[in-house]
């Protein structure tokens, strides 16, 4: 049921999910038909708690270069594109999130981080000491294993493409598949 004036924020390490799908799932990098469907995950970001979504996609333009297609691209699925530049040795993307995560503390509004990378678990943490809502979006196998800890203390985590559909052709994944939703006909 959505809450007035409530809304989830949507925060995607873009370069994570990325380096995750290409280098762990495939095994090279990712061609455009293969990467996540990003209006799919937006979709299930305004589904999961019937709320709006303000969807913020974050990526590094240290080199001085922004992928403009792709930013136009996200421009026109109702993201806003965050491009932030640094030091060769600073992880811009993952300072700007841990930033972000911070600054949700102390607002109103549910939290989905769409990141494998444990280096947002302490803000991830704080956010769930509140009265936030917080989720991940990851493959589940490659999250950070401290993640999954913390669903004890109410993160829940949403699978990429099993329970968001963001891919629109199966993934050449080994995972563990509850029974009740294991479908034969994949594999055959």
């Amino acid at each position: 049921m959505e809450q007035p004036g409530r809304r989830t924020y949507l925060l995607v390490d873009g370069e994570n999910i990325d380096a995750t799908l290409g280098m762990s799932v495939l095994g090279r990098r990712p061609n455009p038909e293969e990467r996540p469907r990003w209006e799919r995950v937006a979709t299930f970001a305004e589904q999961l708690w019937h709320q709006p979504v303000t969807a913020l996609f974050f990526l590094n333009a240290s080199s001085g270069q922004m992928p403009m297609g792709f930013v136009q691209a996200l421009l026109a699925l109702g993201y806003h594109p965050i491009p932030l530049s640094g030091q060769a040795h600073e992880k811009v993307v993952d300072m700007g999130i841990q930033r972000t995560l911070e600054a949700l503390v102390d607002r109103p509004g549910d939290v989905l981080l769409a990141s494998h990378d444990g280096d947002f678990l302490p803000q991830v943490e704080a956010l769930l000491d509140g009265p936030h809502r917080v989720g991940l979006l990851a493959f589940r196998e490659f999250a950070n294993a401290q993640f999954t800890e913390l669903t004890e203390q109410g993160l829940t985590i949403h699978d990429l493409e099993d329970d968001l559909g963001a891919f629109t052709a199966p993934l050449p994944r080994v995972r563990i598949i509850p029974i009740d939703v294991f479908d034969p006909t994949r594999y055959l």
